[in-house]
């Protein structure tokens, strides 16, 4: 199985991991290990606090996936305060530190 991480960076990302992905990891049908995901953009919102696709991501935290939100992304938009706690902030290098070695990073 191919050991896989996201880069959520387009405008689209959010419909493709909700939509797509996301129900995939569910319903364990992605046929990836998927080792991280690394919100960039607006696309951090998704990892805020109190909303469904947080929630949804914070238990595919609980099944080894990492998360992470651009740190500039996140400190312009002043949401440090308001992500998830199994989201960490930091920078390209800090995430692939974080998820190892990977097969392929795939941007959406």
């Amino acid at each position: 199985m191919k050991k896989i991480a996201y880069i959520a960076l387009t405008n689209l990302a959010q419909y493709i991991l909700v939509n797509m992905i996301i129900p995939q990891l569910e319903e364990g049908r992605h046929n990836a290990k998927v080792k991280g995901i690394f919100f960039v953009n607006d696309n951090v919102y998704m990892l805020t606090k109190g909303t469904d696709t947080a929630e949804r991501l914070r238990e595919l935290y609980e099944k080894g996936i990492y998360l992470q939100a651009c740190d500039q992304c996140t400190y312009m938009r002043n949401l440090a305060s308001s992500l998830i706690e199994e989201a960490k902030i930091g920078c390209f290098p800090d995430f692939y530190a974080a998820i190892g070695d990977v097969d392929i990073i795939i941007t959406i």
